[in-house]
C-alpha cells in the first residue's frame, strides 16, 4: 500500500517511537488499516514525496542514449552513464554530502556498469573516487526534464533526430513540468 501525506507528530513510550501521519487518501486507507489492524510485525517505509513523471520520460531518455551510443560507436551502457553524469541528479547521502565511491577499478570499467552511474573525481595510485549520481529511473519530473533538455541538446548536436520542440513541449506538460 502506498500512500500520500505528512508528519504531524512524535511521541516515545518505554524504548518505542510512535510516529503519526495524516494521510490524503481517506477512504482507501482504511481497508488497509483494518486488514494489517493487530500484525506483530509490519514492514513500514517512508520516502520524501516526489511527483511521479510519465514512463514515456525514460522511455525517451534510453532511445535517445541509444541513438547517441550508436551515432558515437559507444555501449548503451557507456552512453547512458555519459548523460547521466553530465545532466543527471548525484546521489545524496542522509547527512547531505554526496556520495563518493572508492575503487580500484578503472575509469573504462565504470562506464560500462549498469548498476552504478559514476564520473571520477580523485585518482591516486592505487585508487579512484568517483561521484555517483542516481539513476534516471528515480526522478522526479523537474529532474527528468533536465536529463531529456541536455540529452536533446546532445542528440542535436549529433545530427540525430529528436522531438520537436512542441512535442517536447506537449510531453513536458504530460510529465506535469
Amino acid at each position: 500500500m502506498e500512500f500520500t501525506g505528512k508528519s504531524v507528530g512524535t511521541g516515545a513510550l518505554d524504548n518505542e517511537m510512535t510516529i503519526t501521519f495524516t494521510v490524503n487518501e481517506k477512504s482507501e486507507i482504511i481497508e488497509e488499516y483494518y486488514k494489517l489492524k493487530g500484525c506483530e510485525k509490519l514492514r513500514i517505509r517512508v520516502d520524501k514525496y516526489r511527483e511521479k513523471r510519465s514512463l514515456d520520460a525514460n522511455r525517451y531518455f534510453h532511445v535517445l542514449s541509444d541513438k547517441i551510443a550508436e551515432a558515437l560507436t559507444i555501449s548503451k551502457a557507456k552512453s547512458k552513464n555519459i548523460l547521466i553524469c553530465k545532466y543527471g541528479q548525484p546521489e545524496i547521502l542522509p547527512d547531505g554530502n554526496v556520495m563518493v565511491y572508492k575503487t580500484n577499478a578503472p575509469v573504462e570499467y565504470m562506464l560500462e556498469q549498469e548498476f552504478i552511474h559514476c564520473t571520477p573525481i580523485k585518482f591516486l595510485d592505487d585508487a579512484v573516487f568517483y561521484k555517483v549520481y542516481r539513476g534516471s529511473s528515480t526522478y522526479d519530473t523537474a529532474e527528468m526534464s533536465l536529463l531529456i533538455d541536455g540529452t536533446v541538446t546532445d542528440a542535436k548536436e549529433l545530427k540525430i533526430e529528436t522531438a520537436t520542440p512542441q512535442e517536447l513541449r506537449q510531453m513536458k506538460e504530460r510529465w506535469g513540468v
